[in-house]
């Protein structure tokens, strides 16, 4: 019997692979099982979550959308707490929830985990140094990494973890400032937009996330705002969504991760301003919900395509009507 060695199989233009028309059939003491879907998605990816919040009462629910379709959220499952605050940095598989608050207990250094293509509770995974809650999230898939936050006062610390491992942070570096802020990342940076202290501020900085060390200016943001509802991206943008319901802003801007500048105007948010939501990302959608507008909070979760530019569109409600609110996702732009 002849021996047929392959590399690579092209169409006759040589542009893509070959078109199968009819019947193909195999006779092997093996069996060979094809992908099907998306890539972005195959393995069950393209979940998102939303986890925690008050309204006034303190939440320990875990819900999930699927990021490609439009919708209501689901249950997935209950943190360990009900806490505001909460932080997720996530891996393709497993979610890290980290710190919180809850009143009248506190802030809190609790480590929770999840498997996120499964539903289900949360688990104990360990605890940060400090008690704290806000902390900004980043993750290559490897590390989480939660940068800042606030107890009595804000926070400059940055800590992190192996997601792939339980146990307690380890300190990575400091923020440039001790203020409130939102964060995005690809496999390389981490990116921290914007805060709250000692004022509204548009400082964007940066770390990388395989090394340690202390963040580093990145460029600034085309606003100042009181609060952001969230930053997330894919591995090319890093998308904000600004939320200082003072002044009604509405505004999304963006910011290239692996080069250095101010951000960019993109659109604007289909909702008036508001605070205390979440945001998360797929490689193509960037997802924002949740939040008060300075009088109520608020069920909607919107969504923007992250490689154009426009304004926000509708995607569904959450479960409850809720702020302060966290979100992340199995296939942001830490995993590539």
């Amino acid at each position: 019997m002849s021996e047929i060695k392959v590399n690579n199989i092209q169409s006759l233009s040589g542009t893509n692979g070959p078109v199968i028309s009819g019947t193909v059939e195999m006779n092997s003491t093996g069996a060979m099982a094809l992908p099907r879907g998306d890539t972005a998605y195959r393995g069950g990816r393209g979940r998102g979550l939303f986890f925690g919040g008050n309204s006034p009462t303190y939440y320990n629910e875990i819900q999930y959308i699927t990021i490609a379709t439009t919708g209501d959220t689901t249950d997935f499952g209950d943190m360990t707490r009900a806490h505001t605050g909460v932080s997720g940095a996530s891996s393709s598989t497993r979610m890290v929830l980290a710190g919180g608050y809850h009143y009248p207990s506190g802030y809190h250094n609790i480590i929770d985990y999840i498997t996120m293509s499964s539903t289900g509770n949360a688990f104990d995974f360990g605890d940060l140094s400090k008690i704290k809650n806000g902390a900004m999230p980043a993750s290559d898939g490897v590390r989480g990494i939660f940068a800042g936050g606030q107890n009595d006062t804000q926070q400059k610390d940055i800590e992190f973890v192996q997601i792939a491992s339980k146990g307690n942070s380890a300190i990575f570096g400091e923020i440039v400032s001790n203020r409130g802020g939102t964060s995005g990342c690809n496999s390389t940076r981490g990116i921290f937009m914007g805060g709250v202290s000692p004022a509204a501020n548009n400082i964007i900085e940066y770390i990388t996330m395989a090394t340690t060390g202390d963040a580093l200016d990145f460029g600034d943001t085309t606003t100042k705002d009181g609060s952001t509802l969230g930053i997330t991206s894919n591995s090319i943008r890093a998308i904000r969504f600004t939320s200082d319901y003072s002044t009604t802003t509405n505004r999304i801007d963006y910011v290239t991760i692996a080069s250095l500048g101010n951000s960019i105007d993109f659109g604007d948010q289909n909702v008036d301003g508001f605070n205390g939501g979440a945001s998360l990302a797929s490689p193509t959608r960037a997802v924002a919900g949740g939040g008060y507008n300075g009088s109520s909070n608020r069920d909607w979760i919107s969504y923007v395509e992250i490689n154009t530019t426009g304004n926000a569109q509708d995607f569904g409600d959450l479960r409850v009507v809720i702020s302060s609110i966290a979100g992340g996702s199995d296939s942001h732009g830490g995993l590539g």
